[in-house]
């Protein structure tokens, strides 16, 4: 189908999502949507580390800086066979665009374009300015991108009043939800050491795993905290369990557990590692433990900029949106260090990460209205 049958936002979506942008490639991606903002009279700033491509995009000097943050690559597709259309060719069946990225989240990207484009070209005065800030590297290990972006910013003082970061938080209907914090993040390896051997001779030998499993009963579970008014509870997950030589008769010397904690801020991190360090003690284990802190929990209080964007929901699709801090982790975690106002929303999530992943078209038009209608709230002279 061409292109030209489709809406601003649907075509420059079909454009994006046909580049096929794993991490940490953006296959031209940033390239179009500055040439669009470059168009418009945005200032280009192409910040590449290592391999990864960012793009920070301004319009205007003035404080208040209204920022829409997102990023161009994807995961990968998995066997494409399982796909019921090639994942990168952007097909529209049934009112719905398929494709790798669709929702996570070219969607929202294209509908933050064109919702700048229009509300730029309306004229109207803009009390603040506006910015775009892309990353390559979200879906990956998230070291070269949003993060060093933010690091930038803030060495030459250039400070953000608002972001609103365009991942997918719409629940069971466009406009739901709105991300307004998320818990912190903290991984963990255990390593628990024992004596290798013969399994007919266990005396002879000390079994890892068998040491382990009182600890990993009494591990599952703890209940950490019971959230609050803004979190929800603390939780654990073990993701591996790996021990053994593959053979059926070798007791293992080594079996190692990963894990991760989505923590609230009614427990530290301070607090899971002393627990951890007694829990250990308690089952007199052979063990120590690699931690990995890559995200804090981060809050963003009933205010200027979610009033903004409840009011822009129900004005454009009539939707009550509630505020939530579950879920995953996202770069707004790196922004939240230096914006005081930070909240997620995009289109639904039901898809993302998965084959034939895909979006409403009408539920990307209506996202670049509640965007271009929330720049309205938070930059035009008439509102403020």
């Amino acid at each position: 189908m061409s292109n030209q049958s489709h809406s601003h936002t649907i075509s420059l979506l079909i454009d994006l999502v046909q580049r096929p942008s794993v991490t940490p490639e953006d296959h031209g991606c940033q390239q179009l949507i500055a040439k669009r903002l470059e168009a418009i009279g945005f200032n280009i700033e192409p910040m590449r580390h290592g391999e990864v491509d960012n793009l920070w995009a301004r319009l205007g000097t003035q404080q208040p800086l209204c920022v829409f943050a997102g990023h161009t690559d994807v995961v990968p597709t998995g066997e494409q066979s399982a796909w019921s259309s090639p994942p990168f060719s952007a097909e529209i069946r049934n009112g719905h665009l398929y494709g790798r990225g669709a929702a996570d989240m070219k969607g929202s990207v294209a509908a933050m374009v064109t919702a700048i484009e229009r509300f730029v070209q309306s004229g109207q005065t803009m009390n603040g300015s506006i910015a775009v800030l892309l990353t390559s590297d979200e879906e990956g290990p998230a070291v070269n991108g949003t993060k060093k972006v933010v690091e930038a910013l803030a060495a030459r003082n250039e400070a953000m009043d608002y972001c609103v970061v365009g991942e997918p938080t719409s629940s069971k209907a466009l406009g739901d939800t709105i991300k307004n914090g998320r818990r912190g993040s903290l991984s963990a390896k255990l390593t628990v050491r024992g004596t290798q051997g013969h399994v007919a001779y266990p005396h002879l030998a000390d079994n890892p795993a068998h040491n382990s499993f009182g600890f990993l009963d009494e591990l599952v579970g703890i209940e950490w905290d019971k959230g609050d008014e803004h979190f929800p509870p603390t939780t654990l997950q073990v993701s591996n369990i790996n021990a053994g030589t593959g053979a059926g008769n070798v007791i293992p010397g080594i079996m190692t557990v990963d894990f991760n904690l989505r923590y609230s801020p009614a427990t530290t991190i301070e607090q899971i590692k002393s627990t951890l360090d007694a829990l250990i003690e308690k089952h007199t284990m052979s063990a120590d433990i690699e931690w990995h802190d890559s995200a804090h929990p981060f809050l963003t209080p009933t205010g200027s900029l979610t009033d903004a964007m409840r009011a822009s929901v129900s004005a454009v699709v009539g939707q009550e949106a509630k505020l939530d801090t579950g879920g995953g982790t996202s770069d707004g975690r790196f922004i939240a260090k230096t914006c005081p106002q930070v909240i997620e929303f995009g289109p639904l999530n039901a898809t993302i990460h998965q084959t034939d992943e895909r979006i409403s078209c009408s539920d990307i038009d209506s996202l670049s209205t509640i965007y271009e209608n929330l720049l309205g709230r938070l930059l035009s002279a008439q509102e403020n």
